[in-house]
């Protein structure tokens, strides 16, 4: 059901818009997580060494698909909050165009390439074959990537976060029972992970696609819509290319991150996917809520009513802070109780690194939380210079103080300490771009 955020109480509108996909971030999450849980419960550290080592590989992938999504959800809300439904189908089929061609163009690298970018990061002998295995399985899949998050885009610039919530719990909870059943009855090991991603990714991304072009069959418009135009694509890209350039470069950096972690050995490895499994849990969260933030502030823009923004805004970071409190409480007091989920006779090195990791980085995840909503308001206002400003800021403060930090007394210690010291330093920045938009003078509205 498509709905309309441009009417009724912001906040009420944008928490019953949101709370879906918290719920469908979960169930994404799930597909890594049920990974790497399969992987270092039923074959064994190495294995989950290899699939978090891949993990960071497969951001890449997913940098590209998140922007072409960002691009279309952003440009399709501020359509559809505009009432311009013909140009509203033409940016969705412009956009499905032009992320076909861009994921050609990744799987011909990815299948030329990921092994010297394994080798890049210094992989590990005995992590090297099944990350190899991992990310070749991967790459095939890239296309079910790309056209689900095209179509999960669509969904929330309709104001619809139900139905992809749906479709998401199914193939998730299919994808854990897939994993178990290959890698223990099948005793495919880690490709029996990869293949079981494979095909659940596949099976939500058909089901998906086929409600998009149901729901936009029903959009009456006045004439025939062209399928292409290199107009919407160059507002598409206005908003696609900055956000693909900040994930592409923030998986960068945490491939670089994990070369200099893999000089510590598998332990720390196999700790550091753990735990950090556990943070993008969080973290990806925060970011699909301020996703929803996003398309809350593109189409009250496209319906020129600034008003609501403010309103929007403060709503966002209630609703992360509330969600920031009982994350920092498991992760700094129960953190060892969640790292066993993935590591089920973990040594030392690898349970020490975890922990250490995890009550390190959540006190900070009420600021991290507030600096990815302001980001929300940013990118759906279009202020994407001010967006990849904090943002890189943040990046390449985390990757130096990284790299330097490791070579102390610290050791893998002073890596995580990178992560608060950006993420305060970025988001001061953030907030600050907000509060100098354009609605700064506009008093907060209901209408």
């Amino acid at each position: 059901m498509n709905q309309d955020l441009t009417v009724g109480r912001p906040e009420t509108v944008l928490w019953r818009f949101c709370l879906p996909l918290f719920g469908s971030i979960l169930f994404q999450q799930l597909y890594n997580i049920a990974d790497s849980l399969v992987a270092g419960k039923f074959i064994g550290e190495e294995a989950l060494a290899a699939v978090g080592n891949s993990y960071e590989v497969t951001l890449i992938f997913l940098a590209f698909a998140f922007g072409c999504n960002m691009g279309c959800s952003v440009v399709v809300s501020q359509l559809f909050g505009a009432r311009e439904y013909g140009k509203m189908k033409t940016a969705v089929s412009t956009a499905c165009i032009a992320s076909a061609a861009l994921c050609a163009a990744l799987m011909a690298g990815g299948i030329l390439g990921c092994g010297g970018l394994l080798q890049l990061i210094n992989t590990p002998e005995e992590a090297f074959a099944g990350s190899k295995i991992y990310l070749d399985i991967y790459v095939w899949g890239l296309p079910f990537v790309f056209f689900y998050n095209i179509a999960t885009g669509i969904f929330s610039a309709l104001g619809d976060s139900r139905t992809p919530f749906l479709f998401l719990a199914a193939s998730s909870t299919a994808n854990i029972a897939v994993d178990v059943l290959f890698v223990t009855s099948f005793h495919m090991g880690v490709a029996g992970v990869a293949w079981a991603t494979f095909l659940c990714q596949g099976a939500s991304c058909v089901l998906a696609v086929g409600a998009v072009r149901t729901r936009l069959r029903k959009v009456e418009t006045s004439q025939p819509t062209p399928l292409f135009s290199l107009l919407l694509l160059r507002k598409i890209a206005v908003i696609a290319v900055p956000s693909i350039l900040q994930q592409s470069f923030i998986s960068v950096g945490n491939i670089i991150l994990q070369g200099v972690i893999n000089g510590f050995g598998t332990g720390v490895m196999a700790g550091y996917s753990a735990g950090v499994k556990l943070n993008n849990l969080v973290i990806t969260s925060f970011t699909t809520l301020a996703n929803g933030v996003s398309n809350y502030t593109a189409q009250n823009i496209g319906a020129r009513k600034l008003s609501r923004v403010k309103a929007g805004f403060r709503a966002g970071v209630k609703l992360v802070w509330l969600l920031s409190l009982p994350l920092f409480l498991l992760y700094f007091f129960a953190g060892q109780w969640a790292l066993s989920l993935f590591l089920e006779t973990p040594t030392k090195s690898a349970l020490q690194t975890g922990v250490s990791y995890l009550r390190l980085l959540s006190p900070f995840y009420f600021v991290i939380s507030a600096k990815l909503v302001a980001d929300g308001v940013l990118r759906g206002s279009g202020r994407m210079l001010h967006f990849m400003a904090s943002t890189f800021t943040d990046l390449i403060l985390r990757v130096v103080l990284a790299t330097l930090l490791a070579r102390t007394a610290l050791g893998s210690l002073g890596i995580w300490c990178a992560w608060p010291i950006g993420w305060t330093i970025a988001s001061a920045m953030s907030v600050f771009f907000y509060r100098t938009g354009p609605w700064k003078n506009t008093p907060e509205g209901t209408e």
